[in-house]
């Protein structure tokens, strides 16, 4: 009998287990087992500003997104007063309910985002703010991840324990407080992220690796703030230039660091050498400006420079050109507050203008980068369909720039009274690259003209670019042997190193040895482009003259090939032959045919000319006098004396 009872009670859980399951389904975040969180937040963001830094577009989706499915469940919170509805376990009926606790932890996440990425910085009031919305988020992200726990089968669990994880960690990240939590957190995050890499498909595995990469610059931080990790200022940059939305934190709390740092270093830097020159530096942000540009010149012209791809120095550029018009901006507003004191304005200006060319100079250097790379496309054997040709029209109007740019340096340099020998030099170096400018623009426009098939043009400005490179090997060559390698040289080591001692002699053994190299490579390449000229000159002309023998070949094919009735095949369809006719006849849409409108050039035809009549008895006709009838002029008394 007990026996019996057992059996029923089995029965009895097993049917209870089964309605269970069928009243409190698992969800899965998309509604699918192949489709996982990070997929879902991953698509969103790509597709919806994130890919660019767009924080607001990306707010805007959330909450339209929220509307939606807001109206599409009908859960609204009533019509004129507001009356909230709570989300719990029994509410989740599908998986859309849970879509709107995810969407709306991502609406304030990104609303915070939005408000740390303002190009100025938050200010007091709106950090406020954004510390409310991150905790709004976290709000959201721990009520996602209970009823994940309840609702969610184990995958989406895990990753909305990860998600929630993550968005504690970021909120003590902005708040400056409790590193040992927030490491936790970032760790946890790591964790999961980590173990679920190891599952599911291909596409899964790259993103969840991907959120681990840009978990970890912000677990380092996290760290080297509590002081388990011995990392570097610098190895920290390093590490702030991957990309990702979850890295946008840490590089804001970064750029704060290295501010900082800067701030501390400028108070040893009280004046700028340039060019001979001393001026002193008496605003703080002129200092961390040109601080914060000389550190960025370094990984363009430092040791390393070889090593960084040409797209990344591009962006240093930039980044350069943003710091030194700071520095250029807060002199002219001191500029404009400075009162009569006529040695303080003229060390502004004189800063100023020292500013100005360091600035023209990292601008040449930025286009010869251009150049540099249009260059290799233009040689290269293009495999990749999809890349961009390089036009040698393009490499001309790089070379307009440059000559520009050196005429607008030598002019800065010497427009003062007082020239110093640097300033001299500085400027016969303009003049020097202007030469070799002139050179390879003019060999360029040349070989635009050749693919355009102008040989005589072509062949003309071969020859005056020859002449040109010609001038310029000559004049490199003689300075090779002067006084100005000294000269350049201090000339380029103080605009990056002005914070040094002009006494320090070591700048001057640094860089002795570099000039001549880079002198030699200039010559190397003038030399290259005077054997490219004297090559190309004498393919112009073999073409020309095979292009002149052939000319009275090619035209008697022609004039052949012409006839009064025209040698066009007949077509089956033209839209001007069948008018009457309701069909389409500019091609059909399904192939690539080419439509066709109407025969042109259109066929000869013979047109009949007018009749000529020769009049014969014109000469043998008698005509009649009518001098009766012309009218006879009337002559005065003195006209009948005097006849």
């Amino acid at each position: 009998m007990a026996k019996g009872d057992d059996v029923a009670g089995m029965e009895i859980d097993q049917n209870s287990s089964a309605l269970d399951q069928i009243s409190n389904p698992k969800f899965s975040i998309n509604g699918a087992s192949l489709s996982f969180l990070l997929q879902l937040l991953k698509s969103a963001q790509m597709q919806h500003g994130l890919r660019f830094g767009d924080y607001a577009r990306y707010r805007r989706y959330c909450t339209a997104r929220l509307r939606r499915l807001y109206k599409s469940l009908k859960f609204t919170h009533g019509r004129g007063k507001y009356t909230k509805r709570a989300i719990s376990s029994s509410t989740v009926t599908e998986v859309r309910f849970l879509h709107l606790v995810l969407y709306a932890a991502e609406r304030a996440w990104s609303h915070a985002m939005e408000k740390k990425t303002l190009p100025d910085g938050p200010n007091a009031r709106q950090r406020i703010y954004l510390i409310g919305r991150l905790r709004k988020a976290v709000k959201w992200a721990t009520q996602f991840q209970e009823l994940c726990a309840i609702k969610g089968d184990s995958r989406t669990s895990l990753e909305a324990e990860a998600y929630a994880s993550y968005m504690k960690g970021s909120l003590l990240f902005e708040q400056d407080e409790h590193w040992d939590i927030a490491l936790k957190c970032f760790k946890s995050a790591r964790a999961v992220y980590e173990e679920l890499g190891k599952y599911g498909d291909l596409e899964n595995q790259v993103l969840c690796r991907e959120r681990v990469e840009e978990l970890e610059p912000s677990i380092r931080y996290c760290l080297h703030k509590v002081g388990e990790s011995n990392i570097k200022t610098s190895e920290l940059v390093q590490i702030g230039e991957m990309e990702g939305p979850a890295l946008d934190l840490f590089k804001a709390k970064l750029e704060a660091v290295m501010a900082e740092a800067r701030s501390q270093q400028a108070a040893s830097l009280t004046e700028f050498h340039w060019l001979g020159h001393r001026f002193p530096i008496s605003n703080a942000k002129i200092r961390v400006a040109i601080l914060k540009a000389q550190e960025l010149e370094k990984d363009t012209n430092g040791p390393g420079a070889d090593s960084v791809p040409a797209e990344k120095k591009l962006a240093i550029f930039d980044k350069i050109f943003a710091a030194y018009s700071e520095a250029r901006s807060c002199i002219r507003n001191d500029l404009a507050n400075t009162g009569n004191s006529e040695s303080v304005k003229d060390d502004l200006s004189g800063l100023d203008k020292a500013i100005g060319a360091v600035l023209g100079e990292r601008t040449i250097e930025r286009n010869q980068l251009l150049v540099n790379i249009a260059k290799n496309k233009l040689s290269k054997v293009r495999d990749d369909k999809n890349e961009k040709v390089t036009k040698p029209e393009e490499l001309v109007r790089l070379y307009d720039l440059l000559l520009q740019n050196a005429a607008d340096l030598s002019d800065l340099v010497s427009s003062g009274r007082d020239r110093k020998p640097e300033e001299v030099a500085l400027t016969e170096e303009c003049e020097l690259k202007s030469l070799v400018f002139r050179a390879e623009r003019c060999f360029y426009l040349a070989k635009s003209y050749s693919l355009a098939g102008k040989r005589v043009e072509a062949y003309a400005l071969f020859c005056r670019a020859r002449s040109l490179t010609d001038d310029a090997l000559k004049k490199l060559q003689s300075s090779a042997n002067t006084d100005q390698v000294l000269a350049f040289s201090i000339t380029h080591y103080t605009v990056y190193s002005s914070s040094l001692p002009a006494d320090n002699m070591l700048p001057l053994l640094v860089v002795l040895p570099l000039y001549p190299k880079l002198l030699t490579v200039a010559i190397k390449e003038l030399k290259m482009l005077h054997n490219d000229c004297r090559s190309n000159i004498c393919i112009e002309h073999a073409t020309g003259v095979m292009e002149e023998e052939k000319a009275p070949e090619n035209l008697s094919e022609k004039i052949s090939s012409i006839s009064l009735t025209g040698n066009y095949k007949k077509l089956e369809k033209l839209l001007m032959e069948n008018l009457e006719n309701y069909e389409s006849a500019v091609g059909d849409p399904t192939t690539k045919s080419i439509p066709y409108i109407s025969v042109f050039p259109p066929a000869f035809q013979a047109v009949p000319r007018n009749p000529v009549i020769m009049d014969l008895a014109y000469n043998s006709i008698d005509f009649p006098s009518l001098e009766n009838r012309m009218k006879k002029d009337k002559k005065s008394l003195l006209s009948r004396l005097w006849g």
